[in-house]
């Protein structure tokens, strides 16, 4: 598997539940996948793939995607093809013909496509060792994006029992879940779930006030980067798309309404980096390839946390720092509202109402992100302050007003109009607004008419923001979403009750460096390579991120490579894109070498483990509780339905974070002198090269990955307790 991972793959380790998914799936048993964008799930069916004899067939949902996946491949030298309905006749009976004579090892096809007789039967003909379903989430009616033809994908198991099939999403909540287990009919599966958390992502939400200059302002930061912007609206991406370009941004506008070949030829732009910016509905992006996105706009608010999540997601899948960016004002959720009224049935729109109010308190949170963003998936984070975050970043800073005032103007003029009406209109009466609307309804008469003119729009909207996210006033979503009062609200109006609040956010007051820049001499050089990399995309019609991702162009203008051994030292540079394109990267970084004698490498850019937390989380603390209670990790395993190798990573966590302890009951003291000393004498920082020393030095006996780990994180418990760790790589350690 390591020879395979590195030949093809260019990695010399696993990433977090990568290796015992990959185990257990060329083993022939189902699994179901949970892991972020980001975290390597794809290698999870494509490196069984390689491994077994026969092919691999994978339901992807976007037909505009595959050539991309494959390309990917084929660069990697993986043999791989599409079946769909952009190919000409005649490919298509070449590829099918390659297909009968096994010369592919994965086949991509739509779910619309695989449940077709005649393709089923096709399928009965070749020698398929193993299914993998993309997004499965789509199957789920309460998934984000439920997709009616993902149901019909149960028919996999009941044709074909005795072939492992592997389920994979970025993001499901418990209910989500065990729809995709039950819909799909996995038998005894395999369940992997790694953290949520993607640590290379900087979260911020911006009130809705003169947002278009906040952006571009923001734009500005991010010059020459690749970004999303989405937005509620098809016309509103189209207007924000040709408002860009005003601007001098090369942006293009991608939504269900354009015809198939302009969304095509926008998405194509976009993923070779001919322009930099797509502005869009959410019809863009499930499942995007393109990994050096480092930015996320949400324009508008998205109608659910998960799907929030997802779009996120498709930033920094390289590992490198991108930025998430939300607008919200109370209008947007005026608008979802309007929409989930539309939904069939009551309980589709109760799922969703409640769906928009998880997103909503999201949007007005006070706390870390994280926090509230992870918790939506029932994961606790506790590496408060994250530093990543608008609350974190601005912590302490924020300045809070007495608000009473405003508050009781605002709660009286509701109670005036009988709490028939939305903050929108609340706040023309507040302003004396002369719109037809107000004199219509006589609200010029009353006595809160234009008391509120000292505050501009935008601050009263704030306020009503402030007083929702307060509780002093809720959305009626029964009825229109108009405003209603309160409990807390009814203490304010009668004096009881002093209402503080906060200005308007504040920028947060660090910025975190773009893209992880690299020190100053050799930024040049991975300016150099970028514009090789694109030469060499452009000449074979490929995006630049199948040549080679920025992460590996950073780590080469980091490390200077010289020659090819050096060259498969870099992450993501296996045999075959060495051999294809080693020369003309290594001339490059060699003649940059030669005109700057004083350069000296420096320590590259490396990508965040997906798993990566400060210190143990919630769940590892109840292994490890348990643990000391007298149970074996078997037992926990069982206990707790968990996966051995998932019971092992909490008690290496825990173990460096004061469950120290547990160390005798995991690996006795003599055997964690033995492995101390091979540590102490190849280096604490990769688990395998202590391991091949170990199987060299000792081969009458066995080790185990576990036991390394373990004996890993007792040194950091040490180191901790004597105050000589960096706790800040701590975790990287523990997990990697």
């Amino acid at each position: 598997m390591l020879e395979a991972l590195k030949k093809y793959f260019g990695y010399s380790e696993f990433r977090p539940l990568q290796e015992e998914t990959i185990k257990t799936v060329v083993a022939g048993r189902d699994a179901f996948l949970l892991m972020p964008t980001g975290g390597g799930k794809s290698l999870c069916y494509q490196l069984p793939a390689v491994l077994l004899d026969g092919l691999t067939v994978v339901v992807s949902p976007l037909i505009a995607l595959m050539k991309d996946q494959v390309d990917q491949l084929n660069a990697l030298g993986i043999p791989a093809t599409f079946l769909n309905s952009s190919l000409e006749a005649s490919e298509t009976e070449d590829r099918v013909r390659k297909l009968k004579r096994g010369e592919y090892k994965l086949l991509y096809v739509a779910p619309e496509r695989l449940v077709m007789t005649g393709f089923l039967g096709f399928l009965d003909r070749l020698n398929v060792r193993l299914f993998a379903i993309d997004e499965a989430h789509c199957i789920s009616e309460w998934g984000h994006d439920f997709r009616a033809e993902y149901r019909q994908l149960s028919i996999i198991k009941k044709r074909w029992p005795k072939v492992p099939l592997i389920a994979m999403t970025a993001t499901a909540t418990k209910r989500v879940e065990k729809d995709i287990l039950t819909e799909l009919g996995l038998r005894d599966p395999h369940r992997a779930q790694a953290s949520f958390n993607r640590p290379n992502l900087a979260y911020t939400v911006r009130p809705k006030v003169k947002h278009f200059k906040e952006l571009l302002d923001f734009l500005k930061q991010h010059k020459g980067d690749s970004g999303i912007i989405y937005c509620f609206s098809r016309n509103g991406a189209e207007e924000l798309a040709t408002a860009l370009k005003t601007e001098g941004f090369r942006a293009l506008p991608y939504h269900a309404g354009l015809d198939q070949q302009t969304r095509i030829r926008n998405q194509e732009k976009f993923s070779r980096d001919k322009v930099e910016i797509i502005c869009a509905t959410i019809a863009f992006g499930m499942g995007i390839n393109k990994s050096n996105v480092r930015f996320v706009v949400h324009y508008d608010l998205p109608k659910s946390l998960a799907g929030y999540y997802q779009e996120t997601g498709r930033a920094g899948r390289d590992g490198l720092p991108a930025d998430c960016l939300l607008f919200f004002g109370l209008g947007d959720q005026t608008k979802q509202i309007i929409f989930i009224e539309e939904k069939p049935t009551e309980a589709e729109r109760v799922h969703a109402r409640e769906e928009l109010d998880r997103m909503v308190a999201y949007a007005q949170s006070r706390i870390c992100r994280r926090v509230a963003l992870l918790g939506y998936f029932h994961e606790v984070f506790e590496g408060v302050p994250c530093g990543a975050c608008d609350n974190c970043l601005v912590s302490g800073s924020q300045d809070m007003f007495d608000a009473t005032r405003e508050a009781q103007m605002f709660l009286s003029c509701m109670m005036r109009v009988q709490q028939s009406f939305g903050a929108g209109h609340i706040i023309e009466i507040l302003r004396g607004s002369e719109s037809e609307k107000i004199f219509n309804w006589r609200h010029n008469k009353l006595s809160t008419y234009g008391i509120g003119k000292s505050h501009s729009a935008d601050e009263w909207k704030w306020i009503a923001a402030e007083l929702q996210r307060l509780e002093y006033i809720r959305p009626d979503h029964n009825h229109h979403s108009v405003l209603r009062l309160m409990p807390k609200g009814a203490d304010v109006l009668k004096g009881k009750t002093k209402v503080s609040i906060y200005y308007s956010p504040k920028r947060p007051k660090a910025q975190r460096e773009k893209e992880g820049a690299l020190a100053a001499p050799n930024e040049s050089l991975f300016q150099e390579l970028r514009e090789l990399r694109k030469r060499i995309a452009e000449h074979q019609s490929v995006p630049p991120y199948v040549v080679f991702s920025d992460l590996s162009l950073k780590q080469m203008a980091s490390i200077i490579p010289l020659d090819v051994p050096a060259l498969l030292k870099i992450s993501g540079v296996g045999e075959t894109k060495a051999e294809r394109y080693g020369t003309e990267f290594l001339t490059v970084i060699r003649q940059y070498a030669n005109e700057n004698p004083n350069l000296e490498p420096i320590e590259p850019p490396k990508m965040p483990m997906i798993a990566e937390m400060d210190g143990a989380t919630e769940t590892a603390r109840v292994t490890a509780k348990m643990m000391r209670d007298g149970l074996t990790p078997k037992q926990v395993a069982k206990e707790r339905d968990l996966t051995l190798s998932t019971v092992e990573a909490h008690l290496a966590l825990a173990v460096a974070d004061g469950f120290a302890d547990l160390m005798p009951r995991l690996v006795s003291e003599p055997r964690r002198a033995l492995l101390q000393a091979a540590f102490e004498s190849i280096g604490w920082e990769v688990l395998k090269p202590v391991m091949e020393h170990l199987v060299e030095k000792y081969p009458e006996n066995k080790f185990e990955y576990a036991e390394l780990r373990y004996v890993r994180s007792y040194h950091i418990a040490e180191q901790k307790q004597n105050g000589e760790v960096d706790l800040s790589a701590k975790s990287s350690h523990v997990t990697s």
